[in-house]
């Protein structure tokens, strides 16, 4: 444990706390080496309790998610995963890169998402539409708020869901919005 203690300069890896800070063995390793890492007890009790999980104090992920340690990142990906309907968590998300390996660590530790709103969302053809699909815009677009426009035929990667079943969000021209359903196809 004094090499864990060492690497992380007595602060929380994921938030950088420096009080309460305990050995925390990130769950299914599947023969990863080095799978412990230094959290304090805010970023424990919220990784272990999701109904407890504060946002905003996850908003330190944008500086842990670069943290060359293995285990750091795949906690940084599981949480930002988490919270992947914040808009923030999901272009975080998108930037982190995890080699194969840590991908397949990551998501091991990750059950699928439970959609108990019975919220189902589908393309102008009808076909449903799932968060992270790509969809095609089929209908130049003017987008509320700027100076441009949505134009046919643009393809909308790693779309997200909203609440409402008419609407999606994705990135338009490095913006992000909120298209409707009718005015896209899956593609």
């Amino acid at each position: 444990m004094s090499n864990l203690q060492e690497r992380c300069g007595g602060k929380c890896e994921l938030c950088s706390t420096e009080t309460e800070l305990n050995n925390y063995e990130v769950p299914n390793s599947d023969g990863q080496t080095d799978t412990a890492i230094m959290l304090c007890q805010t970023c424990t009790s919220q990784i272990e309790d999701p109904t407890s999980v504060d946002v905003n104090h996850w908003r330190c992920l944008n500086d842990s998610m670069w943290s060359p340690v293995p285990a750091v990142q795949v906690m940084a990906w599981r949480m930002l995963t988490r919270l992947d309907a914040e808009v923030w968590a999901h272009d975080l998300l998108e930037m982190l890169y995890l080699d194969d390996d840590l991908t397949a660590w990551a998501k091991a530790g990750v059950s699928a998402p439970q959609d108990d709103s019975g919220v189902v969302h589908k393309d102008s053809n009808g076909a449903i539409l799932q968060a992270g699909d790509t969809v095609v815009i089929i209908k130049d677009l003017n987008v509320k708020g700027t100076s441009f426009v949505a134009k046919r035929g643009t393809s909308v990667r790693g779309i997200s869901l909203t609440d409402n079943p008419e609407h999606i969000e994705g990135r338009v021209n490095g913006t992000r919005i909120v298209i409707l359903t009718c005015f896209v196809k899956k593609s």
